[in-house]
């Protein structure tokens, strides 16, 4: 029996269109530039990948591309020049990406000398014991640290004996009260000072810290604290090299 003509007559089934070839060889064309892309890398610059956490590093990029590109697959029409310009995209996207986990470590220290440049007295870590700090525009050296968790700006002075607050520093730290008295004199260019002994217990200046330290609370107002050899002397080394003060904790 034929079937009735009309609306509601099925369409003969069709098989699903396969996907394009063309979007498959792209797809892999792409995997095989990234690959060589990679490995020209890798010449260009060696050591750069030393551990398996950089190599796994490097695959998972790579995983992701693919990932990421997998849509040429399914593709049913290929535009061959915006094709070309996304698989150079993608594989520019890739290289950067290589070169910025493969010098990180670089990369970090450069913006952190520049941070080092525009703010001297914010130094740059060089260790877990150490520190670099920049000259300041008035010749001296000035490091921001911390008394008792309060922040402080120091002027790092080795001919100065002892470590010495400024009144307002003391406040904010929490060691200047009213019963506070002025009873050690100290000798200094400008004359006798008076100062209050007190102890420091925890001294921070990046990543050096020092405990129980003592120090005095000058009787006068200062532009900043000091930090003399009563800090520099608890310190394994210190050493000038130019415009820049190289600070080293004792482990």
């Amino acid at each position: 029996m034929a079937e009735p003509d009309g609306p509601w007559v099925r369409p003969p089934s069709q098989p699903p269109r396969k996907p394009a070839r063309q979007g498959v060889l792209l797809w892999l064309g792409l995997l095989a530039v990234a690959v060589l892309a990679f490995a020209l890398l890798a010449r260009l610059f060696p050591g750069q990948l030393t551990g398996a956490n950089d190599w796994g590093e490097a695959l998972r990029l790579f995983g992701l591309l693919a990932l990421v590109s997998s849509g040429l697959v399914a593709a049913r029409r290929i535009d061959l020049g915006a094709t070309a310009r996304i698989i150079a995209g993608w594989t520019g996207i890739f290289a950067i990406a290589f070169l910025a986990y493969a010098f990180r470590e670089d990369l970090l220290a450069a913006v952190l000398k520049a941070r080092t440049a525009l703010i001297p007295a914010y130094g740059v870590a060089q260790s877990p014991r150490s520190m670099v700090v920049g000259r300041s525009e008035g010749d001296g050296f000035y490091v921001q640290g911390e008394i008792d968790g309060a922040p402080v700006r120091f002027m790092v002075d080795t001919g100065a004996s002892d470590i010495v607050l400024s009144p307002a520093d003391a406040q904010r730290a929490g060691l200047l009260s009213p019963a506070t008295r002025f009873s050690a004199p100290s000798e200094t260019a400008a004359g006798i000072a008076w100062g209050a002994p007190v102890t420091v217990r925890r001294l921070a200046v990046g990543p050096i810290r020092i405990r129980d330290v003592p120090a005095f609370i000058n009787q006068a107002p200062m532009s900043a604290s000091l930090l003399g050899m009563a800090f520099l002397k608890r310190l394994d080394s210190f050493e000038v090299r130019g415009d820049r003060l190289f600070l080293r904790g004792r482990g």
